[in-house]
């Protein structure tokens, strides 16, 4: 399989002011030297708690931010310098009820961003319509967003990151805030995402999203790769994934 992403000793540093009136700097390492690749057609997982440099990693993927150092490239192309070659072929969908037009119908929101992509007009009905469909809002499509359950809203942004027919569809705790079905379905969704040929790479800190979607995973704490491999490799012998995760983060803080 093709690497699609390629991430090495990647690093993000902010600087933080404290004390008497700001006055001393100090540096916080919020991504502390990060390596992985992504191969196209897998479902990828970061795997953290919060605070571990999940967002910040997928922030510096999708050209968002730029590295402090290390070598970030996604389809063969730098993350900073060279993000007008990526930003066409990938798409980013983020946790919550955010990134879609609430006054606006499913319909009307995605005839908006298909236009921001610049989709000619001929393509956009079919898309949008077998968008609607894969997505399961295809009875509600004509319906005001404001109208929608939190799962519907959340359903609507993955119809959203699909309408320029990214080849890698990035997502930030995507089944965050969900209740078990709306989590379910969004689930079943990523599914056929990846059927279809696309690459997933999301961040979680859901062991059992991780286990039911994901072919690997690293596991991210305090800006490091603390491991990496299949569900089954990080279970070992351990009887849960759960087990196994507290383990492995109990050893790194001790």
């Amino acid at each position: 399989m093709e690497k699609v992403i390629c991430v090495k000793d990647l690093k993000r540093e902010y600087h933080k002011k404290s004390g008497l009136f700001k006055k001393n700097k100090n540096i916080v390492k919020a991504v502390d030297g990060i390596s992985f690749d992504v191969y196209e057609g897998e479902i990828f997982g970061l795997l953290g708690q919060n605070g571990a440099g999940k967002t910040t990693t997928i922030k510096m993927l999708t050209t968002l931010l730029a590295p402090t150092s290390g070598q970030c490239q996604v389809l063969g192309y730098k993350t900073f310098g060279e993000e007008k070659n990526i930003r066409s072929k990938i798409n980013f969908i983020f946790g919550g009820e955010m990134g879609v037009y609430r006054r606006l119908s499913a319909r009307d929101n995605l005839r908006y961003f298909s236009n921001l992509y610049l989709i000619p007009a001929n393509l956009q009905k079919e898309r949008i319509d077998n968008i609607l469909e894969l997505v399961d809002l295809k009875d509600r499509a004509d319906d005001l967003v404001e109208t929608y359950s939190k799962g519907m809203i959340q359903r609507l942004q993955i119809a959203r990151g699909l309408i320029n027919d990214p080849e890698i569809l990035f997502m930030d705790e995507p089944t965050v805030g969900l209740d078990p079905v709306g989590a379910r379905m969004l689930r079943d969704i990523i599914r056929k995402l990846k059927a279809q040929g696309k690459t997933v790479l999301l961040t979680t800190h859901n062991l059992s999203e991780v286990e039911e979607l994901c072919d690997r995973v690293v596991i991210i704490n305090k800006g490091k790769v603390i491991y990496g491999g299949t569900p089954e490799e990080i279970k070992g012998d351990s009887l849960s994934l759960e087990d196994a995760y507290v383990k492995l983060i109990e050893e790194v803080s001790e």
